[in-house]
């Protein structure tokens, strides 16, 4: 594999979005993202370098990539028997002394006096978040994990996840070369959010590229990503600044931290809060600001993650390119001409022509 860093851990602040390759997507959108002045909550990748070491200690043969490579894209039951035992001897490998040694460390370094601070854990593949794939939500995500062993579990369980059926499946049809497939994973201190969701630059529904759409709720996006709460939905005017539209949900469920510290938990909101707005104006308008910043700075509509802190803080969590509306909009089947009316002689095939 190439273009690779051959450190096990690299800090956010010395990534940009070229280290996709030793970082993954999710990664690399987090260091160039710190490298733009975006809050950030800070954090390290531990790098593909780390899951490469780790992948040939456990499989020195090659032998999964192969086996994947091997599989046909559609046969659903036939990828699950495949990869339910790779997921298996990932999660319960031990880690190359290096790689452990070095996780160790930057874990101290991230988490310093207080060794059970709160972390999020999330996968960042090298094939997610281009312009080209989006693997939302086909990989680990692990919230509110305390104490390094806890750390180093989720680790596995986010590499183990790179094999599951949904996204062994989704690559394979997408023509990936599973020898170029790995993964980073993001490790960064936790926002404990009051409200979070997301929030696109161009409409998600009409392709509008004049407008930002908003969604949110109460507690941790986790409530919104698993589909047990409707967000929120603010629709605002990149021209004017307007809040042209807003959709004010009845949220009954927010994810908030565990009472023992040790993952989430889906919480009832008290009755009061279900149908108040979960962003004040001044704040759709603050994360309007920085989703136009964010914008600007790729040159391309982007899907952002978001949080506001109960420090009163804004966040971002990610910023990948938007890919649906991107990818339907084509060139136009007729090459331009320098007459106008040759488009109707062509279309007659020169019958006009003398």
């Amino acid at each position: 594999m190439t273009n690779r860093m051959n450190t096990h851990v690299e800090w956010f602040e010395k990534i940009r979005l070229a280290a996709r390759p030793s970082v993954g997507g999710k990664g690399a959108s987090l260091g160039e993202l710190t490298y733009a002045g975006i809050r950030v909550p800070p954090g390290f990748v531990v790098t593909t370098s780390a899951f490469e070491a780790s992948l040939a200690a456990l499989d020195a043969q090659g032998t999964i990539r192969r086996a994947i490579a091997g599989l046909d894209g559609k046969d659903l039951a036939g990828i699950g028997d495949v990869t339910r035992e790779i997921r298996e001897r990932i999660e319960r490998a031990p880690l190359p002394a290096p790689v452990h040694s070095a996780i160790a460390a930057a874990h101290a370094k991230l988490c310093g006096a207080n060794r059970s601070a709160p972390l999020a854990v999330r996968s960042s593949a090298t094939s997610e978040d281009s312009a080209d794939a989006s693997f939302a939500g086909l990989q680990e995500t692990l919230l509110w994990m305390c104490g390094a062993d806890a750390v180093l579990a989720a680790l596995r369980s986010c590499w183990a996840s790179l094999y599951s059926v949904e996204s062994v499946s989704y690559r394979l049809r997408l023509g990936l070369d599973e020898a170029e497939v790995a993964m980073g994973v993001v490790i960064q201190r936790m926002v404990d959010s009051r409200s979070s969701g997301v929030m696109f630059t161009r409409s998600p529904t009409t392709g509008d590229p004049s407008v930002i759409a908003i969604e949110g709720s109460w507690g941790l996006g986790s409530a919104i990503v698993s589909g047990e709460v409707t967000p929120d939905k603010f629709v605002v005017s990149k021209v004017t600044g307007e809040i042209v539209k807003r959709d004010v949900a009845a949220k009954t469920v927010e994810h908030l931290p565990a009472a023992d510290s040790r993952g989430v938990s889906a919480n009832e909101i008290p009755a009061e809060r279900q149908a108040a707005p979960c962003l004040s104006d001044d704040e759709v308008r603050g994360l309007v600001d920085l989703a136009k910043r964010v914008e600007r700075h790729y040159g391309t509509a982007q899907d952002i993650e978001w949080a506001i802190g109960r420090d009163g803080h804004t966040y971002l969590l990610q910023s990948r390119p938007e890919t649906v509306w991107s990818a339907r909009e084509v060139k136009p089947v007729a090459a331009p001409q320098r007459n106008p009316f040759d488009h109707v002689l062509a279309a007659l095939g020169g019958k006009l022509r003398p």
